[in-house]
């Protein structure tokens, strides 16, 4: 195991299950060391690491750039989607069965990714994305597929109001019979994102209750942003 998801392992794991529980998201912060966000955000123009480029403006995703890593994905990064997978996969499964969805998530990554195989999925969702001044991303979802997880990460490897300024990042949250939440995050360098990914339970007087929930960036105003997102699933494209 990468020493930086070892010591992640010591955080205080209830807590962070209980605040994205109550919340659809939590940030742990300074989950990685300096150096490796440095080291992360240094790789971006390391062809080799990816499989794949997006152009967000081709698509009308907003304006920037991200890349899809290959496998094997950087010993970081695959430690990291084990670690952070096996203590959320019990939120995970809680939010199904609150939900009655009949779905339930195995305690092991590697479980769940044999899944996403045979269904087709095998290509690695893990990416990273960088924005220069006036960049910005959409409100959208990352479900690549018919079996997907709940719950996913971004590694934040810049410092908001040093390195770039603007660049919120933004989830919208949607229960029905009401107007739309946006929350509205800043995270610091090094700092762990962990959100849903599509939607998550609400107590209500009949029950749980979908709350459908999307996310984006908000407009650099100046400088340069990169994060790198986790997701859990593999993707077929």
């Amino acid at each position: 195991m990468h020493p930086t998801a070892n010591a992640l392992l010591q955080r205080d794991w209830p807590l962070i299950a209980r605040q994205l529980q109550e919340n659809g998201y939590v940030i742990i912060p300074q989950a990685l060391t300096q150096q490796d966000a440095q080291t992360l955000s240094s790789a971006y123009h390391e062809s080799t690491f990816y499989r794949k480029t997006i152009v967000m403006a081709r698509y009308r995703f907003g304006l920037g750039e991200y890349k899809y890593f290959r496998y094997p994905l950087p010993p970081l990064l695959q430690s990291l989607r084990e670690t952070l997978y096996a203590q959320i996969a019990p939120v995970a499964n809680k939010w199904m069965e609150q939900l009655e969805t009949g779905i339930s998530y195995p305690g092991e990554h590697a479980a769940f990714l044999e899944r996403c195989r045979a269904n087709g999925q095998e290509l690695p969702a893990v990416l990273i994305l960088q924005y220069e001044t006036g960049g910005f991303n959409t409100l959208h979802q990352d479900l690549y597929g018919d079996v997907y997880f709940p719950i996913q990460a971004v590694l934040f490897l810049d410092e908001a109001g040093k390195d770039y300024t603007g660049g919120e990042f933004v989830l919208t949250e949607q229960v029905p019979r009401a107007q739309s939440k946006a929350i509205v995050l800043q995270p610091g360098k090094g700092d762990i994102l962990l959100f849903t990914t599509q939607f998550r339970p609400l107590k209500g007087s009949r029950g749980f209750y979908r709350a459908h929930m999307k996310h984006g960036v908000s407009a650099l105003r100046s400088g340069h942003r990169h994060t790198l997102g986790i997701i859990f699933h593999d993707a077929a494209t």
